[in-house]
């Protein structure tokens, strides 16, 4: 046995090399966990003294650790014979548990939601609703109503993104993931002005706005996260990185914005919809 200069096992006589790639070493999974150790500490001084210094700095590590990585990988991606088809399997077999975690993340948001949708507490008055009787809920077919066509709408244009990379279609590519980046920044935008506008503070609302503002502010967080994974892809597609049969990046993005869509079906169905109250009149 042998090994090649990527520390892929290689085995002698056989002129055959085993399809896994065995990364080289790298500082980041260390630094990453000194960057994640700062920002928990970071967090414990900012609430009990104030001070945010330890956390700008955890945060600061994190961000550089994250970009460095992924830029390794990216790196990785285009050095011919490291990513295999089972490397390739792999990563795919990654994304959709990660993927699948996160549902479950979201299961639980939406168990909260409705174990007091189905099984409200007793009101002042003696009445047993959901939402509580003293709190306001916003008008599904206004804002939200607004959001839900532009995230489907956003999905609509990754699609289209993906079957023009498919076909060679840079142009079609490259407006397709533009237009799903510009739709992200649109959607997060129209979040921020409806939360300025809510009927219901986060600590003001009792249980209601606690599961609202977590399940919906969670969603608007993986948008966030969503539309840079895209603008990322926008780059690497603009350097002519993704080829029809080697695009595993673009098409691990697509998968998390569809997932992110589904999800906010899901929101817009049972909180704003389902579970609409009195409505708040602007």
């Amino acid at each position: 046995m042998s090994s090649d200069t990527h520390g892929a096992t290689v085995p002698t006589g056989s002129g055959l090399k085993q399809p896994y790639h065995l990364v080289d070493p790298s500082p980041w999974p260390i630094v990453g966990a000194l960057g994640g150790f700062l920002t928990v500490f970071g967090i414990i001084l900012a609430a009990h003294f104030g001070n945010y210094i330890v956390l700008v700095a955890g945060l600061a590590v994190v961000l550089l650790t994250m970009y460095r990585w992924w830029a390794d990988v990216v790196k990785e991606s285009r050095t011919p014979g490291l990513h295999s088809k089972v490397v390739q399997l792999g990563l795919r077999y990654g994304m959709l548990l990660f993927i699948s975690s996160e549902v479950m993340f979201f299961v639980g948001f939406f168990w909260a939601y409705f174990n007091f949708l189905l099984f409200p507490e007793t009101q002042g008055n003696g009445q047993t609703v959901w939402p509580p009787t003293n709190v306001l809920t916003f008008d599904p077919f206004h804002l939200p109503l607004l959001n839900t066509m532009i995230l489907l709408l956003s999905g609509t244009t990754v699609t289209w993104a993906h079957h023009a990379l498919l076909e060679g279609d840079r142009k079609g590519l490259l407006r397709g993931l533009g237009l799903t980046v510009i739709l992200g920044m649109i959607f997060t935008c129209c979040q921020a002005l409806e939360y300025s506008h809510a009927p219901f503070k986060f600590n003001g609302g009792g249980v209601y706005s606690s599961v609202f503002f977590l399940a919906t502010g969670f969603h608007g967080f993986h948008v966030i996260v969503g539309t840079i994974f895209l603008a990322v892809c926008w780059f690497r597609a603009k350097d002519n990185q993704f080829t029809p049969d080697r695009h595993f990046g673009f098409e691990a993005a697509a998968w998390y914005w569809h997932f992110v869509d589904v999800v906010w079906l899901f929101l817009f169905a049972a909180i704003y919809w389902y579970g609409a109250g009195v409505i708040a009149v602007e």
